[in-house]
């Protein structure tokens, strides 16, 4: 089969590379219909993060069963299914508490000796915890395909950032970041009720998208400018909650600073760079609380896939660009460049 491989940084192949079988009992083969590039790939894809010449690399994928082992219960073959960015055997304690990202026995697509999300096929280890079926009829629909696929993380992962900042009915909201995640997070702000929620970015492309989500205001301006213009439309308070999606230094920094005191910020940005540089007595004094980290979607697609099902949310116009397996190359190209907001692959 074909999968993408990555060898250097900004050296991405598409290779033959061995089909993948049932190993274990547990395991079920999943061919392929839609994947899709994440922001935290091109770390990879820059060599801001280690990867091992020839590894898989790909973390969101939904598709068709194509084998299952004879321990799985919970899909057969032929089922249509979304798979969370990491695996997940769905008993352990941290899974049974809904944090399988911490699950005792998981891992991550592209791992050393694992499939990657952006091949023909990948082999899902502990498939009755990981995978989620979806109806049959979805596989017709272009467009909601990409929704369902925004599930393996986006969507999921912005609505763990929400909940991490306590967004509730009638709150103010400020999204950190006009990426993929900070999109679904204003998305997910308005499905909870979120009064006002303000969006910080500067590419109209994707403020556009943040409006159309249920952004109420946009802040173009950055750094002090910013929690100056957050400052001004919430009465000098701020926000009571705030999504940090970017994972730098100066994000962090603008989302503590346009908090309002007993405020709470949910971070899901991947940390990169120089480190946070928070000053905990400024958390402190404020009575700011700081939850978020890596989001365990597994636990959240069952409740958000009914909404994306019916259309409350729609979460696909975060895929601004489709390819096909053989050009992915070119979509971390695009990306890479912020000529696209996220890459989508179709098989």
């Amino acid at each position: 089969m074909r999968a993408t491989t990555i060898h250097a940084p900004f050296d991405l192949r598409v290779e033959d590379v061995p089909e993948p079988v049932v190993q274990l009992p547990t395991d079920a083969v999943v061919r392929v219909l839609r994947a899709c590039v994440c922001g935290s790939d091109l770390w990879a894809y820059r060599g801001e993060a280690a990867r091992q010449p020839g590894q898989r690399i790909g973390h969101e994928f939904l598709g068709v069963v194509e084998d299952a082992g004879s321990e799985v219960s919970g899909v057969r073959r032929g089922d249509l299914v979304v798979a969370p960015f990491m695996w997940s055997d769905g008993t352990c304690d941290y899974c049974a508490e809904g944090l399988t990202t911490s699950c005792e026995h998981g891992g991550f697509w592209g791992s050393v000796g694992y499939d990657g999300g952006q091949g023909e096929a990948v082999r899902v280890p502990f498939a009755d915890g990981t995978l989620v079926r979806l109806p049959a009829e979805a596989a017709s629909d272009d467009r909601l395909l990409s929704a369902l696929l925004s599930l393996s993380d986006v969507m999921g992962t912005g609505h763990h950032a929400v909940l991490g900042a306590g967004v509730r009915p009638g709150a103010t909201v400020v999204v950190v970041g006009d990426g993929a995640v900070g999109l679904c997070a204003v998305l997910a702000a308005r499905r909870l009720g979120a009064e006002r929620i303000i969006a910080l970015g500067r590419h109209t492309a994707r403020t556009d998208i943040a409006r159309r989500f249920g952004a109420t205001d946009v802040v173009a301006e950055r750094g002090d400018a910013a929690v100056a213009a957050v400052r001004e439309l919430t009465r000098g308070h701020g926000a009571h909650a705030v999504v940090e999606a970017v994972g730098t230094e100066q994000s962090m920094r603008t989302a503590v600073d346009v908090t309002r005191d007993g405020g709470a910020i949910g971070f899901v940005g991947v940390p990169h760079g120089s480190g946070t540089g928070l000053d905990l007595s400024v958390l402190f004094n404020k009575n700011i609380a700081l939850r978020g980290g890596v989001a365990p979607v597994r636990s959240y697609i069952p409740e958000l896939l009914p909404d994306v099902l019916d259309g409350t949310i729609d979460p696909s116009p975060v895929f601004d660009l489709t390819v096909g397996l053989e050009d992915v190359p070119a979509g971390y190209k695009a990306m890479d460049e912020r000529t696209a907001l996220k890459v989508q692959i179709a098989l």
